[in-house]
């Protein structure tokens, strides 16, 4: 039987960060996954320069081994509609392959490592979690993304009654051919919104890779859009018109658009497995390191009593960082509303001040929130 400190189900971002954390702190922290690493993880795969800030991230040595592509420009627009340039004089963010990026934080947390496992038993002795038959902790953290199952044994009706987004996406590496012809440029992600707006997807070129995806608020008919969007980058001149289409698919949901529970005793969520992504934008990563780093905070000044009410201050955070966590709803099938959205796409995704100030600084790229540092 093992025992630890705390053990991490989940070995993305969020959960490797909260490990850094409390390793860095003295705890001693197991981290489990069902994969092993390097594993692929379908993500367009930007981050902020807050990110890296938060992680105390050495960007040049990381570049030297790795893909940190940076972004000063985004291409924006609608589907089948007019794009404009945005151009920033700096780096504004970074392109990296999560392939990469997940492996690298997970080795350079300093954990105990358990992968390649699932969570299969979860059992409650007093103060002590037994999982597995194997592991004995006192604290049990689900950073398993979207189904993770730490978030179903705490009640998540996953898979039913949750507003999710769900997404299809590809990265691959571009033969010789296909680089030539690619007209993406490798600073300036594209983003194209549907019509409804009620999703958008993107193409983002690092290097000789190229990730294209599209997300919408709804699974119904999203291989339909993938299918129009592909039609769109083609007929565009975007990307080459031989390229891989067995796009994989995954699911997350937006913070406020359903409400799962972060804390009970003795258990705690961070990431996708909590439902944090932003609501504009659907980007999880930030708020995944973000979360797993302000959970570390908890834990450490719980001095090891991990009852809710001693994690309650988690919570309590998360509504102080990303605003209150009231639960809104993605079904819109109000014919006068999504009339009203069509309208509005049309005439503010084509104004230059809103789409630089507005829906890039602050909905993409969160530029007025400044990079977290937890004591």
């Amino acid at each position: 039987m093992e025992h630890c400190d705390v053990l991490i189900v989940g070995g993305g971002p969020a959960g490797s960060s909260c490990a850094w954390r409390l390793r860095e702190q003295g705890l001693d922290v197991i981290v489990m996954d069902k994969s092993a690493f390097p594993r692929d993880k379908v993500c367009a795969g930007w981050l902020t320069p807050a990110v890296l800030d938060a992680l105390q991230f050495d960007r040049d040595s990381y570049a030297e081994q790795h893909m940190l592509q940076p972004i000063t420009a985004f291409r924006t627009g609608l589907i089948d509609g007019q794009d404009m340039e945005s151009r920033y004089p700096t780096t504004v963010s970074y392109g990296i392959r999560r392939c990469e990026f997940d492996d690298y934080l997970l080795k350079r947390c300093g954990a105990r490592l358990r992968l390649g496992e699932s969570l299969k038993s979860l059992q409650r002795r007093a103060n002590q979690w037994l999982v597995n038959d194997s592991i004995s902790t006192p604290l049990v953290i689900g950073a398993g993304g979207h189904f993770c199952p730490v978030a179903g044994y705490m009640g998540a009706k996953i898979g039913a009654n949750e507003p999710i987004i769900a997404a299809k996406e590809i990265e691959f590496a571009m033969s010789a051919e296909q680089d030539a012809n690619c007209q993406v440029q490798g600073d300036t992600p594209e983003l194209y919104f549907c019509q409804d707006l009620k999703g958008y997807g993107w193409c983002f070129r690092k290097g000789n890779y190229l990730n294209i995806g599209l997300g919408r608020e709804s699974s119904a008919n999203l291989a339909v859009h993938v299918k129009g969007f592909y039609h769109f980058l083609k007929q565009r001149g975007r990307i080459p018109r031989e390229i891989p289409e067995n796009l994989k698919g995954h699911a997350y949901l937006l913070y406020g658009h359903a409400l799962r529970p972060h804390i009970a005793d003795g258990m705690l969520l961070v990431g996708d497995a909590a439902g944090l992504a932003y609501p504009q934008s659907g980007e999880g990563i930030r708020p995944a390191v973000e979360s797993g780093l302000m959970a570390a905070g908890v834990i450490i000044k719980a001095a090891a009593d991990y009852s809710a009410q001693k994690l309650q201050p988690y919570s309590r955070a998360l509504e102080l960082r990303f605003g209150p966590a009231v639960e809104t709803s993605t079904s819109d099938t109000s014919g006068a509303t999504a009339l009203m959205r069509n309208f509005l796409a049309h005439r503010l995704l084509n104004n230059r001040l809103f789409t630089r100030h507005v829906l890039l600084d602050r909905w993409f790229l969160h530029s007025h929130q400044a990079a977290l540092h937890v004591s």
